[in-house]
Parts: structure tokens; sequence; C-alpha cells
């Protein structure tokens, strides 16, 4: 697998640039394609020590000659670009329709025309709906309950049309929920400590909810354990710790790390609609476990303390609108 050339979309971003870092590390010779903007903002790589070891091409997912075109002469595709926010995909379902399915048609379609070796298109735990049964085995049940989980649940069934009609060699990562530095507040792991060290209080919107939460590195490690697999195409592979924990009690372990007088308010406006609001999530990951050599190494406690001090120490670029969005 060294020195093979490995283009990664959504590479500026929070696990995207985890991943390009490790990758380059690992001896491969990685390609960053990311969207096109006037000002060449490199996002979370611009001050990366690898900076100079990838090259970076502008773009747009949602366009198929700039998707073929990156794609030329690469022998690896590894896909994570897409529109993530649950609650955007309220107000603009046809943006996530665009990026989320169409993004991945491109990649497939370039893929098979171009003959790429290995595609592994990034999927995630909200395509299972609230658990039936726990932990989450790859094969419970889908459903769409926001039109986020429904684009991504779209995307992924595509690709394993893909294997099935023409062989193209497509697998399918399906992390739970990733935490670490440079995630943005969007999250809510990154939500609470920044209103932790900000706020008098930590506003929150649903705090039952129960998540399998995966340090980033460790998943940025399962991708390269997927890519090792010498078959198993046209399948999901659940990532996670297989255990869950309540939003509430991350909360109150953070404001325990950080300020023990703050108070958990639950805001209104925060809250999901009903129907859409997936209650539990707890990954199976007996699968991952049993066909490469990964395993999650990183312990929530330390991968909070550390997600902390990041921010602590980007409380600027945290903070921005920009890093908002």
């Amino acid at each position: 697998m060294f020195n093979k050339k490995i283009i990664i979309t959504g590479a500026t971003g929070f696990i995207g640039s985890h991943l390009s870092e490790l990758l380059v590390k690992k001896g491969y010779k990685v390609t960053a394609f990311d969207r096109y903007n006037s000002q060449y903002d490199l996002g979370n790589l611009k001050n990366s020590k690898y900076l100079n070891e990838i090259e970076f091409i502008f773009g747009d997912i949602r366009d198929y000659d700039s998707v073929y075109k990156s794609m030329k002469g690469k022998n690896t595709i590894l896909h994570l670009a897409a529109l993530v926010g649950i609650p955007y995909s309220y107000y603009s379902p046809l943006a996530y329709i665009k990026t989320n399915i169409e993004g991945t048609y491109n990649v497939l379609e370039s893929a098979k025309n171009l003959g790429t070796n290995q595609i592994v298109i990034t999927s995630t735990s909200e395509t299972y709906g609230s658990a039936q049964t726990v932990p989450i085995k790859e094969s419970h049940r889908l459903l769409g309950q926001s039109p986020y989980a429904a684009t991504k649940i779209s995307a992924d069934q595509l690709s394993i049309s893909y294997w099935r009609s023409f062989k193209t060699p497509v697998r399918i990562i399906r992390p739970f929920n990733a935490y670490g530095p440079r995630q943005s507040t969007r999250a809510v792991i990154p939500s609470i400590i920044t209103q932790a060290l900000n706020n008098q209080n930590i506003q929150l919107g649903n705090i039952e909810t129960t998540r399998d939460y995966t340090y980033v590195s460790d998943l940025c490690n399962a991708y390269l354990e997927i890519l090792k697999i010498k078959n198993f195409y046209g399948e999901p592979i659940n990532v996670g710790t297989k255990k869950e924990l309540k939003i509430k009690d991350i909360a109150k372990l953070i404001i325990k790390m950080i300020n023990p007088k703050l108070k958990i308010i639950t805001e209104k406006k925060r809250l999901r609609p009903v129907l859409s609001e997936v209650e539990r999530l707890m990954c199976d990951n007996s699968l991952i476990l049993k066909k490469t050599n990964w395993k999650p190494k990183v312990n929530f406690n330390q991968g909070l303390k550390d997600t902390i001090t990041w921010i602590k120490k980007n409380k600027e670029l945290i903070n921005s609108k920009k890093y908002r969005v």
C-alpha cells in the first residue's frame, strides 16, 4: 500500500484533515480534493506540518468533470465530502441531495470509468435511525429520520449497486459519532466545550439521547485497516466503540473538567422534531474487529481532555463565524 497515489474528498474538513496527515505519515502520496474557494483556503490543513507534502485540488463534488479530472492517475479514493449538519438539512434538503447523492455518484462513476483500484465511501450511523436492537449490527434496518440521513442511505445504496452492477471495488465505512480536535461547534462535544469555556450555562437540546463516540485518530486508523481487506466489497463496516453515552452525561463530564459551577439548560429551539430525533445509537463493531487488526485505542476521558486542550489553544478559530459555518 505504500507510495500509492490516494485522493481524499473533503480533505480539509475535520476528519479529512486528520486522515490526510496520517496517510502522509504512512507513506502515501496524498491529493486533497475540496470545494473551490477564491481564497484557496486550505481549511484545517493550512497550518499542517505536512502542507508541502500534500497536493491540493479545488473543485466541486457536485460537478462530474472536476471530480473525474481530480481522480485521474489515483489508485485509491477515500470519499468524505458531504453536507453533514442535520439541522440545516431541514431547511435545504435539496442541497444535501446534490452534495451527498450526486456527489457520491460522481465519485462512483469516475471510479468506474477510470478503473480506480479502491474506493471507500463514508457513511454514517444516522442511516440506522433510532436503534431497534443494540448494539447495532450492519444488518440493522435503515431509516431516514432526517433529510441528511436519507441522502446518506441513498449514497450507500448507490455505492452497493455499483459493486453489484459494475464490480466497482467499493467499500463503505460507517462511522458512529467521531470527536476530537478541529471539529466545528456544529457537533455537540465542541459545542459543549466552547459554551463551558465562554458561558455561564450550557444550552442543549435533547440530553437523553445516546451516541457511541470514536476519537478521530482511531477513526482514521480504521480507514487504513479497511483498505487492507482483500475483499468485502459492496458492504458497510461499522466503526465505533460498542459503548453508549447520554448527552447529559457527556455535558456533566465536561463541566466537571472545566467549571463545576455551570448548569445545563434545555433550549427548545435546539430540539429536533420528535419523529426525526434519533434516540439511541450504539455500535456493534465485531465485524471490523474480526476482519482487520483495528481496535479503538483512545478512551473517552483522554479524548475529551485532548479536545478541550485543542479548543483552548484555538479559541479565536473555533469561536469565529467562519469556522462554525
